[in-house]
């Protein structure tokens, strides 16, 4: 018979822990049992054998080995929990790999997946579900939920939905976990579509659920779902919810039914200061700035409590305004609320101040931040570019750099920006090195931002380099190609790529206004008429920048008519408009047209810039109109306290010298509160070849060769006074310094667009295919001049040799070979329209006006000056070109 002793240590050995109190009261009774009668067949230890000892003994080893290897697991179980505990993961996964044959608990497999999750560490939470695995532990309940939760933490969302799928998920907090990180990642319709399996499955939602899905709808913009989900909500009393009718704010604002998000709120019986938060921020979203601003006042004269996001989201507000009084008042209620030790506050600030212009205020609180973080330093660097101060954006981004903090997306597109607008090629090229060595070439954002750079500093072929390499085009990424082309006078290449891109993009308003300047750099009246036919295509046509740019390109073009038609029909017009017309009619030769315009508009109540006064001035310089002219100029001065520049200075030159004025014209310069330039003795050089001044020609020649020593065109401008005077030793020394210098001159070309595709040619050019039948032409045209009475202008021919040699050399210039190829190619009474590079020879102008007379032909000849419009033998020029 066992001892009561022996009985109490026995039951000791069978059941050192019991964690489930009903398995041990069980347990006790059955040990209750057994002390009351040793012998019974109903205890554990009864035996059928004889020898009831050696079976006991047998019984009790076989306990007392169960025993400590019980008691090793308990005491791994405990140790991996204390370092859990603790958030030593390490250790856990130590003793985790050391014990995992030792059949841990759940519980323990459980605290270490947590961790896991905590510390963001994928490897070793993967490490942990194969020790699982290998195991053979059922992945189920409280366990699966954890892995679940492990790998959605860690970012691995697919491997966490894998998980999910397997196991039992009624839990409500696993698929609004899985909804929140789809929408996370902006996968709107996998996080939607397992709202509707929710639903599906009869899933219990709550108000997270609710919240989940109308961001997802509100991202998305689907506004019929949304109000769906808002129904249910209600059908389900979720109503009186401040988070889900918070939500419900945020998604009708986002949506664009500010009424709806207004009328939730004010039925609020609960607010949080969410709900405040939610209404600024609408606001601000929808462009409503202002209105914010007052929900935010209500929100103080009530008393609300305000929080960090409250003032962030008014200082934005009150940048999008540019309210720097506001502001200010508000960063001083912020500063005594305690929020000025925020980083996201001071970079709030920062970005105010240097929106409403006040860099001085910036420059203050991001010297007092004490610690800075990216969104600090490219808040600075995108206010100085704003304020178009570049330099100091540079400086400040090499400052960044040498402390170490490596630039984001953001930086470098706002340095690029800084750079493109100073044309500071070589440092927007370190930037470019930059962006390869980061690997940041790849997005889009950096890519356009580079060609723009590029453009605008005038290397287009690195331009080309960067759209070629781009796997993937937006619109601004073709707009930028395009623009950059026209910029730098490659009209004909923008023309191209515009017609690769409507193979892949559709052109928006910003392309117009971009390839418009292309053609009318190329008087390609043509492809304008396709593009404004393009733009009604598109209904682009209200848009008045469009309006504007296509007005632009029929008046360079020559289509005057149609301009002011176009002109006419625009609703609201700006100074842009009108001064494009008025600077039309100056083009064209119609100055008192452009005086007319130019009333018109201070009738309208628009003020002159000082680019209309530039054009006006234009104007009346290439129609005569000198006192008109001198009345203008003294408007600005006097009547609008603009100072002119010296542009405005080099058209009251031209002005006077065209007229004849040369003396005149001459002391007006000596005059001058600002240094000439080339631009304006130039100007006072063209007129002293029109009236045959050799003398003052050669005075003003010294001031142009000294200030523009490379300019060919000034050299040749002399040489044409020289020639016209008939002094060939003068000439003969002109070129012999020209060759010295190593200058060459610009070749004169001329274009003609004949059904869209636009022929060049050069003077001489004898290889054109209709070379012969265009000599023949114009050898008959002189001919019947000469019966009229119309003599060739041989002084202009610039050559020192007989009357026959002179006349085959102007038969060679450019333009009249351009003419002469539209009379053979266009259809009778069809106007023909050439562009010249340079001014149009003298002799090229009298036999155009010949032809026009002759042949009935009207001419529109484009040069570098003006426009001449050919018609009965008269030249709209009247002589002043």
């Amino acid at each position: 018979m066992l001892s009561m002793s022996e009985t109490s240590l026995t039951s000791l050995w069978v059941y050192p822990f019991a964690y489930n109190s009903r398995e041990k009261q069980l347990k006790d009774d059955h040990f209750q049992a057994l002390v009351k009668n040793p012998f019974s067949r109903t205890h554990i230890f009864s035996a059928r054998g004889t020898d009831f000892s050696s079976s006991f003994t047998s019984k009790a080893g076989h306990l007392l080995v169960n025993r400590s290897r019980n008691n090793q697991n308990i005491d791994y179980n405990v140790e991996i929990l204390k370092f859990c505990e603790v958030g030593n993961l390490q250790k856990a996964m130590e003793l985790l790999f050391q014990r995992e044959k030792m059949g841990l608990d759940v519980r323990s497999y459980c605290s270490v997946l947590q961790l896991c999750a905590e510390h963001k560490s994928l490897d070793d939470g993967r490490k942990v579900h194969s020790i699982i695995n290998r195991n053979g532990i059922e992945i189920g309940g409280v366990l699966g939920s954890k892995l679940v939760f492990m790998y959605v933490s860690c970012g691995d969302l697919i491997e966490g939905k894998r998980v999910f799928d397997k196991i039992e998920n009624e839990k409500v907090f696993l698929w609004n976990l899985l909804m929140n990180e789809y929408a996370k990642i902006g996968n709107f319709k996998d996080s939607v579509h397992m709202y509707y399996r929710m639903l599906e499955l009869g899933i219990e939602v709550n108000s997270y659920t609710f919240s989940c899905v109308l961001k997802c709808f509100a991202a998305s913009g689907n506004v019929v779902e949304g109000e769906k989900v808002h129904a249910y909500m209600l059908k389900l009393g979720f109503g009186s919810y401040t988070t889900v009718v918070n939500s419900l704010i945020t998604f009708y604002f986002k949506c664009g039914r500010i009424e709806s998000g207004q009328k939730l709120f004010d039925e609020m019986r609960v607010r949080d200061v969410i709900s405040w938060n939610s209404m600024i921020s609408g606001y601000l979203a929808s462009g409503l700035a202002e209105r914010g601003i007052k929900v935010f006042t209500e929100m103080l004269i009530l008393g609300v409590r305000v929080d960090l996001a409250t003032v962030v989201s008014v200082l934005a507000a009150c940048a999008n305004i540019r309210n720097i009084w506001l502001s200010r008042a508000i960063h001083v209620y912020a500063v005594k609320a305690g929020f000025d030790m925020k980083m996201s506050f001071s970079n709030t600030l920062l970005d105010l101040y240097s929106k409403c212009g006040d860099m001085d205020g910036a420059v203050c609180v991001f010297e007092n931040m004490e610690e800075k973080n990216i969104v600090s330093w490219t808040s600075m660097i995108a206010g100085y570019a704003r304020e178009g101060l570049f330099h100091e954006a540079i400086e400040l981004y090499r400052e960044m750099r040498k402390k170490g903090i490596n630039p984001d997306v953001f930086t470098v597109t706002s340095i690029l920006h800084a750079c493109a607008c100073s044309g500071s090629l070589e440092n927007g090229m370190e930037v470019h090195e930059y962006i390869i060595e980061k690997s940041m070439v790849s997005n889009l954002a950096v890519s356009n931002a580079l060609m723009d750079m590029y453009a605008k500093c005038g290397n287009m072929e690195n331009a080309e380099s960067v759209f070629s390499q781009m796997t993937a085009k937006d619109i601004v990424s073709w707009n930028t190609m395009i623009g950059g082309y026209s910029k730098n006078c490659l009209a004909n290449e923008a023309l191209n790529l515009f017609t690769t891109m409507q193979l892949h993009a559709r052109p928006d308003d910003v392309t117009v206004t971009c390839i418009l300047p292309a053609c009318a750099s190329l008087a390609a009246l043509d492809r304008g008429r396709e593009i404004h036919g393009c733009i009604l295509r598109n209904g682009l046509c209200s848009d008045r920048f469009v309006l504007n740019a296509l007005v632009d390109m029929y008046v360079k073009c020559g289509a005057l008519v149609i301009a002011k038609l176009l002109f006419d029909k625009i609703a609201l017009k700006d100074l842009v408009s009108w001064t494009i017309m008025i600077a039309g009619y100056g083009m064209h030769g119609f100055g008192n047209e452009a005086i007319a315009t130019f009333k018109e508009m201070r009738q309208a109540g628009i003020e002159p810039d000082e680019v209309s006064f530039i054009s006006i001035l234009y104007a009346c310089s290439h129609s005569g109109l000198l006192n008109e002219g001198w009345k203008f100029f003294n408007i600005m001065r006097n009547e609008f306290y603009i100072e002119p520049n010296l542009e405005h200075y080099a058209c009251m030159v031209d002005l006077l010298a065209r007229a004849g004025r040369l003396s005149m014209a001459y002391k007006f310069i000596k005059s001058m509160p600002l240094e000439p330039d080339a631009t304006i003795w130039g100007a006072l050089l063209c007129g002293c070849r029109i009236y045959h001044d050799v003398n003052l020609a050669e005075k003003v020649a010294e001031h142009v060769f000294e200030l523009a020593p490379e300019n060919t065109r000034y050299y040749v401008l002399l040489a044409n006074i020289y020639s016209e005077a008939e002094k060939w030793e003068e000439v003969k020394k002109l070129r012999e310094k020209i060759g010295k210098r190593g200058l060459k001159k610009n070749p004169g070309c001329s274009w003609i667009e004949i059904k869209g595709k636009v022929y060049i040619f050069v003077s001489g050019d004898s290889a054109h295919p209709q070379a012969k039948n265009i000599r023949l032409l114009l050898r008959d045209l002189r001919k019947k001049m000469k019966e009229q009475g119309h003599s060739s202008k041989q002084k202009y021919a610039l050559i020192n040799a007989d009357e026959m040699e002179k006349e085959l050399a102007l038969c060679g210039h450019s333009e009249k070979l351009a003419m002469a190829f539209g009379i053979l190619n266009l259809p009778a009474g069809q106007t023909i329209r050439v562009t010249k590079n340079l001014r149009v020879c003298g002799d090229c102008h009298e036999m155009a006006k010949s032809i026009s007379k002759v042949l009935e032909r009207d001419i529109v000849l484009r040069d570098s000056n003006r426009f001449h419009h050919f018609k009965d033998g008269y030249c709209s020029c009247r002589g002043y070109w």
